[in-house]
């Protein structure tokens, strides 16, 4: 199977009047008035896994700083779970600093099916992936469901991008000292967490830890897929695209022409994924993965 562990849909509301929206969220706006920065539906998400041959994707939709935006995103996000059984797996998008609202909305979207939390994003809601206080009663939430947490990720290094934020290593740290049962999905490698697993102390808070590939082609070159793996597992890798912002095959070419060996490329391109859906959805125990 080929599983894409990060893509982002929109509803067609939010596809067809982009600047309304622009207008209610600014950390949306930060990221989206750019009519070039695209948006995609679930039906979009649909037709792009049947033309790149992507069995299944988990999605979410945005980290507004809105909550009603959030609740609207969420359920749209339902909507197309129920839409698509077995392709679309979806995660519930949170502004922790809305409180008990935040608290009722993830417990809403764990008992409608979803599978995580995430993508979480720190930067531009006005909070710290480290600010253990305001999370923990969210994470009480996730290991009452035994849910995943999907973060942004941000190096602390290099070019400058339209959404790049400032959730540091340390940030990431400070959250899996706090709360190392939970399995944590790192986007866009982590912000480089991995070469930090070289230190005993960090690579013992990160036995719970998956790195995704999310827009790898503007962030590193190939070898960080064969570097990583020998620093972490290739079994610790997760294929992740980031579409609409990248397209899936341009993603899964990157991969391929990495330098992973066929079992390195069969765990990243999706038995990794298979095995952690498995845990939510039964039916994916013992199906083949392909590259």
């Amino acid at each position: 199977m080929l599983i894409d562990f990060h893509t982002h849909i929109f509803s067609p509301d939010v596809c067809m009047h982009r600047e309304r929206y622009c207008q209610r969220d600014p950390w949306f706006s930060a990221l989206y008035t750019n009519p070039r920065a695209r948006l995609a539906s679930a039906e979009d998400l649909i037709a792009e896994m049947d033309s790149s041959g992507v069995d299944a994707a988990v999605t979410f939709s945005f980290g507004w700083t809105d909550p009603a935006l959030i609740e609207e995103a969420n359920s749209y996000v339902l909507d197309a779970m129920h839409r698509y059984p077995g392709r679309i797996y979806g995660m519930a998008v949170l502004q922790p600093t809305a409180g008990k609202r935040a608290l009722n909305e993830l417990e809403r979207c764990a008992q409608a099916g979803m599978i995580g939390l995430g993508e979480l994003m720190p930067h531009g809601q006005g909070y710290s992936l480290g600010d253990i206080p305001l999370l923990t009663p969210i994470i009480d939430i996730v290991r009452h469901y035994q849910l995943l947490v999907l973060s942004h990720c941000s190096e602390p290094v290099g070019h400058i991008y339209p959404g790049k934020g400032n959730v540091s290593v340390q940030d990431i740290v400070t959250f899996l000292t706090a709360f190392p049962e939970v399995r944590f999905i790192a986007a866009h490698w982590g912000g480089g967490l991995p070469f930090y697993t070289l230190m005993p102390e960090i690579q013992r808070i990160a036995s719970h830890v998956w790195y995704d590939t999310a827009a790898t082609p503007y962030l590193y070159r190939a070898k960080i897929f064969p570097t990583v793996a020998r620093l972490v597992g290739a079994d610790r890798i997760l294929f992740a695209s980031d579409y609409g912002l990248l397209s899936q095959q341009r993603v899964i070419k990157h991969i391929q022409q990495s330098g992973l060996d066929a079992a390195a490329l069969d765990m990243v391109l999706g038995r990794n994924a298979q095995e952690l859906l498995s845990l939510y959805n039964p039916a994916l125990h013992g199906k083949s993965s392909q590259s």
